[in-house]
């Protein structure tokens, strides 16, 4: 065994050496089996555990289901055939993984059989959704596992009570939400380090709630509402919850996970892996599971080539398009789907199999996306035949695969969605070759979901030809804005759902010329816009009041490459990542563009705000508080007085303690002349005074001989 090497000494030693360990790829070090060099991991005592989810144990994989019909030999094939039918769509059965036993006397089947899956996993999963399936009236399913016999063999025949253990609370996970400043939090990554901060403006910078090193190997991401922050590990993810603590809630085992995703209500949690394969012309293996988030149980998990899994989406790794799986109807996760070729296989939560038992049918399907709030699909289909068979958008309603409307496009280049967040509206943006084919222009199609029969409005720009480079939707409202143009200075237009006299047409508010912005972040509250310039723009910043249609503030934050705006709407933060070498950390800045403080940090990867679940208060009482806003801000008002007041007190005392600085600094050197002082006496010839009043000044001449020179003359006589 290798003599144990502590951390520290290994960060000297690369010191020494010039190393940066954090441009050091981990996943790439391959350590002799069974030798650890004595670095323990951060979950050393979970590795030492067995996990049933990744090691065979027993017969864990081993189904026995019961109730069977007692058939003769002559219809044994086709009871063998509807039970593989059954059982083969919740998993792989092994290759003569299918027994039932027979009767040797009457060569009659016994009622009973035996499956076998490739992985506990399954053989878990199939027990829980056959468990009582009903074959017809007379067979209904008794499915256990075949680990449970040995459990079953030991119950006593005796009863005894169970022993009833006291209740422990658990932390409560909302805590964070119950802040009396009403401050919100952040996490960040930056080298080695995680760290969780209130934001706390008043006082100009972040209040550590939570720092902890090493303590994912890739990213972090908190859950849509905030409850859960996931860590992504080499053996799998974990969940972590508080508001300062941050105890672990689960772990889900996942083998060199690289990718994970929550349901919108947080109640399931997707992760993904992607496995090189033993055959270099095969591609890459994809493994999915959707686990129960507060159990930790695999709900369903997928398996296939990264092919299966490569159609539409928005980014991701290996050829595969992240996320694989959306989410549909709201915030109860009753839906998720996902895109195949020429199908759209929506499943629902409930059983986790498809609705139906079978995908929906859409000749060449390229893309489709969920309504926020309502189950309703809009998928797009492309031109087919060479333009015979027009492009076309449609909103299909879940479960009952009804179409609700459909609009075909012709001339068809290339086709977005984007659904407004409260799922009022939806916007397709079409890109159109012209008649010539060699150039294309952009118009919008706009539909208005929740009025009666969706009714459809076209939008073009005032110059269609021109290159729409970002839209976005207001959050809860009816406004938009567009950046279209050619760079560097695009124009930025701003229109509304409804017009003064007609919510039925979409009408313009304004347009900005020559605008250096690329990016457009509204406040999650609305009102209020950052126009971004990212990348070529270096960081330009304008914060933009679409109310008053003016620009409240200009800034700039050098290279930033992320913009977020915090859950309430209040706070901006401006980062720049390791994607640059210099310049790395993040900006907080108030809603109206005030730069609060600035956080300088090296190496710095990710900076996320924890989300807010919905508010509790309803559309009334929220409308309420806003017409009686003097009333409550009174007491705020006082608060940031004291704040005032205590910023004041502390810049008074930072004064002071300067002003003591500088004393005790003068002080120390008076001393040390003093000390000194017979040493000067002895280089000044006896004078003792440091006066310069106290000596005679005296004029003294000196002559001196710059230049001798000797010269000729000659005289004529």
């Amino acid at each position: 065994m290798a003599e144990v090497v502590s951390m520290a000494d290994i960060e000297a030693t690369a010191q020494r050496c010039g190393i940066d360990l954090s441009s050091v790829d981990l996943d790439s070090i391959q350590l002799p089996p069974g030798e650890d060099f004595g670095i323990k991991s951060d979950d050393d005592e979970d590795l030492h555990q067995e996990d049933p989810l990744e090691f065979e144990a027993g017969f864990g994989n081993i189904i026995m289901v019961d109730n069977l019909p007692v058939v003769p030999p002559e219809k044994f094939e086709k009871l063998e055939g509807v039970i593989r039918k059954i059982y083969s769509q919740i998993g792989v059965i092994r290759e003569g993984g299918l027994w039932m036993p027979v009767n040797p006397e009457t060569h009659r089947t016994l009622g009973y059989c035996f499956i076998e899956y490739n992985t506990p996993q399954e053989a878990e999963l199939a027990r829980e959704k056959t468990n009582g399936y009903k074959l017809d009236k007379s067979h209904i399913f008794a499915v256990n596992l075949f680990d449970d016999f040995e459990k079953y063999m030991k119950i006593p025949d005796q009863w005894t009570p169970a022993e009833i253990k006291p209740y422990t609370p658990g932390e409560n996970l909302q805590q964070w939400l119950t802040d009396e400043k009403a401050r919100d939090q952040f996490v960040i990554r930056a080298g080695t380090f995680t760290e969780v901060f209130w934001n706390d403006p008043r006082q100009l910078m972040p209040d550590l709630v939570y720092r902890r090193q090493y303590w994912t190997e890739s990213f972090v991401q908190w859950s849509p509402l905030g409850t859960y922050l996931a860590t992504v590990h080499r053996q799998g993810a974990a969940v972590w919850g508080g508001a300062t603590t941050f105890n672990r809630l689960m772990r889900f085992a996942h083998p060199q996970v690289k990718l994970i995703d929550f349901s919108p209500g947080e109640k399931y949690l997707v992760t993904y892996s992607s496995h090189e394969p033993s055959n270099p012309r095969d591609t890459h293996r994809v493994v999915l599971n959707i686990f129960d988030v507060r159990t930790g149980k695999v709900m369903r998990d997928f398996k296939g080539n990264a092919d299966e899994f490569a159609t539409g989406g928005s980014g991701g790794v290996s050829g595969v398009s992240w996320p694989i799986f959306r989410w549909g109807g709201g915030r109860e996760d009753k839906y998720f789907a996902r895109i195949g070729k020429n199908v759209i296989s929506v499943y629902e939560t409930e059983t986790f199999t498809l609705i139906d038992k079978k995908s929906l049918k859409v000749e060449n399907v390229m893309d489709f996306t969920w309504s926020p709030t309502d189950p309703i699909i809009a998928l797009f289909v492309p031109e087919l035949g060479g333009g015979n068979q027009p492009a076309r958008v449609s909103l299909v309603q879940i479960p009952g695969k009804e179409e609700l409307r459909q609009k075909n496009l012709f001339s068809v280049s290339d086709c977005k969605m984007y659904w407004q967040s409260s799922g009022e509206y939806l916007a397709v943006k079409v890109d159109r070759y012209t008649k010539t084919k060699k150039s294309t222009y952009t118009g919008f199609e706009l539909f208005r979901i929740k009025e009666r029969d969706i009714p459809i409005e076209v939008l073009e720009l005032d110059n269609k030809n021109d290159k729409i480079i970002a839209f976005a939707w207001e959050p809860k409202g009816h406004r938009f804005a567009v950046i279209h143009g050619d760079s560097p200075r695009p124009d930025i237009s701003f229109y509304s759902m409804r017009t003064a006299h007609n919510t039925g047409r979409v009408s313009k508010l304004a347009t900005l010329k020559a605008k250096q912005a690329n990016a457009l972040y509204w406040s999650p509250s609305g009102r209020f816009i950052v126009l971004a310039g990212l990348k070529g723009f270096n960081g330009q910043l304008e914060f933009y009041n679409v109310d008053e249609l003016e620009t409240m503030a200009t800034g700039e934050h050098f290279m930033a490459t992320d913009i977020e705006w915090d859950p309430t709407g209040r706070y901006v933060a401006t980062a720049v990542t390791s994607v640059h070498e210099m310049e790395n950390g993040f900006h907080i800045w108030s809603f109206n563009g005030k730069l609060l403080y600035r956080i300088p940090k090296d190496h710095f990867y990710q900076f996320l705000w924890r989300p807010r679940p919905p508010s509790l208060l309803s559309a009334e009482k929220e409308e309420e508080i806003a017409k009686n806003l003097k009333k409550y801000s009174k007491k705020y008002e006082a608060e940031d007085q004291d704040v005032s007041l205590q910023l004041s007190e502390q810049d008074r005392k930072k004064r002071k303690m300067l002003q003591e600085e500088w004393d005790a600094w003068v002080g120390k050197w008076k001393q040390l002349h003093e000390e000194e002082r017979e040493l000067r006496v002895r280089l000044r010839d006896g004078e003792a005074s440091d006066e310069e009043e106290e000596y005679e000044a005296k004029e003294v001449e000196v002559e001196e001989v710059l230049e001798v020179q000797e010269e000729v003359v000659s005289f004529d006589l």
